[in-house]
Protein backbone atom coordinates (compact mmCIF):
# COMPACT_ATOMS: atom_id res chain seq x y z
CA UNK A 1 0.00 0.00 0.00
CA UNK A 2 1.31 3.74 -0.99
CA UNK A 3 0.06 4.73 2.70
CA UNK A 4 2.21 2.11 4.05
CA UNK A 5 5.38 3.47 2.24
CA UNK A 6 4.78 6.91 4.06
CA UNK A 7 4.01 5.55 7.50
CA UNK A 8 1.16 7.25 7.40
CA UNK A 9 -0.63 4.31 9.44
CA UNK A 10 1.90 4.58 12.34
CA UNK A 11 1.03 7.89 13.39
CA UNK A 12 1.71 8.55 17.24
CA UNK A 13 0.77 11.43 19.18
CA UNK A 14 4.06 12.94 18.93
CA UNK A 15 3.76 11.99 15.03
CA UNK A 16 0.49 14.67 15.07
CA UNK A 17 2.35 16.98 17.02
CA UNK A 18 5.27 17.19 15.38
CA UNK A 19 2.94 18.22 12.08
CA UNK A 20 1.22 20.84 13.53
CA UNK A 21 4.47 22.20 15.12
CA UNK A 22 5.65 22.67 11.75
CA UNK A 23 2.51 23.42 9.90
CA UNK A 24 2.06 26.41 12.56
CA UNK A 25 5.98 27.20 11.42
CA UNK A 26 5.38 27.24 8.34
CA UNK A 27 2.50 29.86 8.43
CA UNK A 28 4.40 31.98 10.79
CA UNK A 29 7.23 32.46 8.65
CA UNK A 30 4.78 32.73 5.31
CA UNK A 31 2.86 35.89 7.16
CA UNK A 32 6.67 37.46 7.92
CA UNK A 33 7.61 37.55 4.31
CA UNK A 34 4.16 37.96 2.44
CA UNK A 35 4.05 40.26 -0.12
CA UNK A 36 8.07 40.61 0.36
CA UNK A 37 10.96 39.34 -2.25
CA UNK A 38 11.72 36.18 0.04
CA UNK A 39 8.07 34.83 -1.12
CA UNK A 40 9.07 32.97 -4.10
CA UNK A 41 12.22 31.48 -2.40
CA UNK A 42 10.06 30.50 0.55
CA UNK A 43 8.27 28.14 -1.86
CA UNK A 44 10.97 26.55 -3.42
CA UNK A 45 12.70 25.68 -0.28
CA UNK A 46 9.49 24.12 1.15
CA UNK A 47 8.90 22.05 -2.07
CA UNK A 48 12.40 21.01 -1.90
CA UNK A 49 11.99 19.79 1.31
CA UNK A 50 8.92 18.02 0.58
CA UNK A 51 10.61 16.17 -2.45
CA UNK A 52 13.32 15.38 0.11
CA UNK A 53 10.75 13.61 2.24
CA UNK A 54 9.15 11.84 -0.50
CA UNK A 55 12.55 10.33 -2.19
CA UNK A 56 13.60 9.51 1.32
CA UNK A 57 10.13 7.72 1.78
CA UNK A 58 10.93 5.86 -1.59
CA UNK A 59 14.41 5.02 -0.29
CA UNK A 60 15.69 6.59 -2.75
CA UNK A 61 19.14 6.72 -1.79
CA UNK A 62 21.49 9.00 -4.39
CA UNK A 63 18.08 11.69 -4.78
CA UNK A 64 17.97 11.70 -0.94
CA UNK A 65 22.00 12.27 -0.12
CA UNK A 66 22.01 15.17 -3.09
CA UNK A 67 19.36 16.59 -1.76
CA UNK A 68 19.95 16.75 1.23
CA UNK A 69 23.66 18.11 1.37
CA UNK A 70 21.98 20.52 -1.26
CA UNK A 71 19.51 22.08 2.29
CA UNK A 72 22.15 21.17 4.56
CA UNK A 73 24.66 23.80 2.25
CA UNK A 74 22.05 25.98 2.07
CA UNK A 75 21.11 27.28 5.69
CA UNK A 76 24.39 29.72 5.16
CA UNK A 77 22.95 30.96 2.36
CA UNK A 78 19.29 30.74 4.06
CA UNK A 79 20.54 32.86 7.08
CA UNK A 80 21.78 35.65 4.51
CA UNK A 81 18.91 35.33 2.21
CA UNK A 82 15.96 36.12 4.46
CA UNK A 83 18.32 37.99 7.15
CA UNK A 84 15.84 41.13 6.80
CA UNK A 85 13.07 38.90 8.01
CA UNK A 86 15.01 36.90 10.88
CA UNK A 87 15.95 40.61 12.31
CA UNK A 88 12.57 41.84 12.18
CA UNK A 89 11.07 38.43 13.71
CA UNK A 90 14.23 39.26 16.19
CA UNK A 91 13.47 43.16 16.55
CA UNK A 92 9.70 42.12 17.04
CA UNK A 93 10.67 39.62 20.39
CA UNK A 94 12.98 42.14 21.35
CA UNK A 95 10.36 44.88 21.36
CA UNK A 96 7.67 42.55 23.22
CA UNK A 97 10.24 42.13 26.08
CA UNK A 98 11.19 45.69 26.42
CA UNK A 99 7.76 46.49 26.54
CA UNK A 100 6.78 43.92 29.14
CA UNK A 101 9.81 45.22 30.87
CA UNK A 102 8.91 48.87 31.13
CA UNK A 103 5.99 48.22 33.07
CA UNK A 104 8.52 46.75 35.79
CA UNK A 105 9.85 49.65 37.44
CA UNK A 106 13.70 48.51 38.04
CA UNK A 107 13.86 46.71 34.50
CA UNK A 108 12.21 49.57 32.81
CA UNK A 109 15.24 51.92 34.50
CA UNK A 110 17.60 49.23 34.13
CA UNK A 111 16.94 49.08 30.25
CA UNK A 112 16.35 53.05 29.85
CA UNK A 113 12.57 52.42 28.99
CA UNK A 114 11.11 55.25 30.98
CA UNK A 115 11.05 58.50 28.70
CA UNK A 116 8.99 61.38 29.44
CA UNK A 117 5.11 61.04 27.30
CA UNK A 118 4.89 64.18 25.57
CA UNK A 119 2.29 66.69 26.55
CA UNK A 120 -1.45 67.80 24.41
CA UNK A 121 0.66 71.02 24.21
CA UNK A 122 3.48 69.53 21.61
CA UNK A 123 0.95 67.26 19.89
CA UNK A 124 -0.93 70.31 19.17
CA UNK A 125 2.14 71.82 17.93
CA UNK A 126 2.90 68.75 15.59
CA UNK A 127 -0.71 68.20 14.31
CA UNK A 128 -0.80 72.29 13.49
CA UNK A 129 2.29 71.68 11.57
CA UNK A 130 1.29 68.55 9.83
CA UNK A 131 -1.91 70.78 8.51
CA UNK A 132 -0.03 73.99 7.72
CA UNK A 133 2.30 71.57 5.30
CA UNK A 134 -0.32 69.75 4.04
CA UNK A 135 -1.49 72.78 2.53
CA UNK A 136 1.44 73.97 1.64
CA UNK A 137 1.68 70.52 0.01
CA UNK A 138 5.46 70.42 2.07
CA UNK A 139 6.53 66.66 2.16
CA UNK A 140 7.75 65.51 6.16
CA UNK A 141 8.00 62.65 7.61
CA UNK A 142 7.94 62.39 11.67
CA UNK A 143 9.02 59.60 13.20
CA UNK A 144 8.03 58.78 17.19
CA UNK A 145 9.72 55.78 18.78
CA UNK A 146 8.57 53.83 21.69
CA UNK A 147 10.74 50.96 22.98
CA UNK A 148 13.26 50.22 19.95
CA UNK A 149 16.44 51.88 20.19
CA UNK A 150 16.22 54.52 16.86
CA UNK A 151 19.95 55.53 17.94
CA UNK A 152 21.27 53.84 14.98
CA UNK A 153 18.63 55.81 12.35
CA UNK A 154 19.59 59.44 14.86
CA UNK A 155 23.24 58.89 13.89
CA UNK A 156 22.17 59.33 10.12
CA UNK A 157 21.10 62.79 10.74
CA UNK A 158 21.75 65.78 12.52
CA UNK A 159 21.21 66.27 16.71
CA UNK A 160 18.58 69.31 16.83
CA UNK A 161 17.90 68.52 21.07
CA UNK A 162 15.14 71.39 20.89
CA UNK A 163 11.67 71.71 22.14
CA UNK A 164 9.02 70.61 19.83
CA UNK A 165 7.38 73.99 18.07
CA UNK A 166 5.68 74.10 14.74
CA UNK A 167 7.41 76.97 13.51
CA UNK A 168 10.76 75.08 14.21
CA UNK A 169 8.72 71.75 11.92
CA UNK A 170 8.32 74.21 9.07
CA UNK A 171 11.39 74.94 8.88
CA UNK A 172 12.82 72.05 8.95
CA UNK A 173 10.94 70.21 6.35
CA UNK A 174 11.21 74.24 4.37
CA UNK A 175 12.31 73.24 0.54
CA UNK A 176 15.00 75.08 0.98
CA UNK A 177 16.28 74.02 4.33
CA UNK A 178 19.39 72.13 4.55
CA UNK A 179 17.73 69.83 6.58
CA UNK A 180 14.53 69.23 4.85
CA UNK A 181 15.27 66.26 2.96
CA UNK A 182 14.60 63.04 5.81
CA UNK A 183 13.12 62.34 8.57
CA UNK A 184 12.68 64.18 11.87
CA UNK A 185 12.66 62.15 15.15
CA UNK A 186 10.91 63.36 18.29
CA UNK A 187 10.43 62.21 21.61
CA UNK A 188 9.02 63.30 25.03
CA UNK A 189 8.50 66.78 24.45
CA UNK A 190 11.85 67.22 21.99
CA UNK A 191 12.76 67.36 18.70
CA UNK A 192 15.94 64.38 18.45
CA UNK A 193 17.27 64.71 15.43
CA UNK A 194 16.32 66.10 11.97
CA UNK A 195 17.59 64.58 8.53
CA UNK A 196 17.76 61.49 9.14
CA UNK A 197 17.83 58.18 6.71
CA UNK A 198 15.21 55.63 7.21
CA UNK A 199 15.29 52.21 6.10
CA UNK A 200 13.08 51.70 2.66
CA UNK A 201 10.60 49.08 3.10
CA UNK A 202 10.83 45.70 0.58
CA UNK A 203 7.22 44.95 0.29
CA UNK A 204 5.94 44.63 -3.59
CA UNK A 205 2.38 45.34 -2.84
CA UNK A 206 2.97 48.89 -2.29
CA UNK A 207 -0.13 51.05 -4.23
CA UNK A 208 2.01 53.51 -7.10
CA UNK A 209 0.80 56.19 -5.34
CA UNK A 210 2.97 56.05 -2.24
CA UNK A 211 6.30 57.65 -3.24
CA UNK A 212 9.50 56.88 -1.42
CA UNK A 213 8.71 59.26 1.53
CA UNK A 214 6.16 56.47 2.17
CA UNK A 215 8.33 53.25 1.11
CA UNK A 216 10.65 54.85 4.07
CA UNK A 217 7.35 55.22 6.85
CA UNK A 218 6.48 51.93 6.00
CA UNK A 219 10.61 50.31 6.11
CA UNK A 220 10.89 52.15 9.78
CA UNK A 221 7.60 50.51 11.03
CA UNK A 222 8.29 47.11 10.20
CA UNK A 223 11.59 46.92 11.37
CA UNK A 224 10.69 49.29 15.11
CA UNK A 225 7.66 49.38 17.06
CA UNK A 226 7.98 53.45 16.32
CA UNK A 227 5.11 55.34 14.54
CA UNK A 228 5.58 58.10 11.64
CA UNK A 229 3.25 60.78 10.28
CA UNK A 230 3.73 61.32 6.73
CA UNK A 231 2.91 64.41 4.51
CA UNK A 232 2.99 63.86 0.62
CA UNK A 233 4.41 66.72 -1.21
CA UNK A 234 2.59 65.76 -4.60
CA UNK A 235 -0.71 65.46 -2.86
CA UNK A 236 -0.13 67.06 0.73
CA UNK A 237 -1.96 63.96 1.95
CA UNK A 238 -1.42 63.41 5.60
CA UNK A 239 -1.13 59.85 6.51
CA UNK A 240 -0.40 57.78 9.65
CA UNK A 241 1.58 54.58 9.55
CA UNK A 242 2.38 51.90 12.51
CA UNK A 243 3.58 48.72 11.69
CA UNK A 244 3.92 49.05 8.34
CA UNK A 245 0.17 49.60 7.56
CA UNK A 246 -0.88 53.39 6.29
CA UNK A 247 -3.74 55.26 7.11
CA UNK A 248 -4.61 58.38 5.30
CA UNK A 249 -5.90 60.91 7.50
CA UNK A 250 -8.99 63.09 7.17
CA UNK A 251 -9.14 65.62 9.30
CA UNK A 252 -6.58 67.07 12.21
CA UNK A 253 -9.03 65.41 15.21
CA UNK A 254 -8.21 62.48 13.73
CA UNK A 255 -4.64 62.89 13.31
CA UNK A 256 -4.75 64.03 17.44
CA UNK A 257 -6.75 60.67 18.14
CA UNK A 258 -3.73 58.52 16.54
CA UNK A 259 -0.74 60.13 17.57
CA UNK A 260 -2.20 60.43 21.50
CA UNK A 261 -3.09 56.59 20.95
CA UNK A 262 0.53 56.47 20.02
CA UNK A 263 2.55 57.96 22.66
CA UNK A 264 0.16 55.78 25.05
CA UNK A 265 2.57 53.34 24.47
CA UNK A 266 5.73 55.42 25.61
Amino acid sequence: MLLDVFGFLRLSLIDILDILLVAVIIFVVFRWIRGSSAMSIFAAIISLYILRFIVGAFNMKLMSGILGQLLDVGVIALIIIFQPEIRRFLISFGNNYLREAGKNGFLGKLLGQNRTKMDNAAVQEVTEACRTMSEQKTGALIVFPHNSSLDYIIETGDRIDANINRRLILNLFFKNSPLHDGAVIMSGNRIIAARCTLPITEKTDIPAHYGMRHKAAIGITENTDADVIAVSEETGQISFVRGGNVTPINNLNELKLLLNDSLEKE
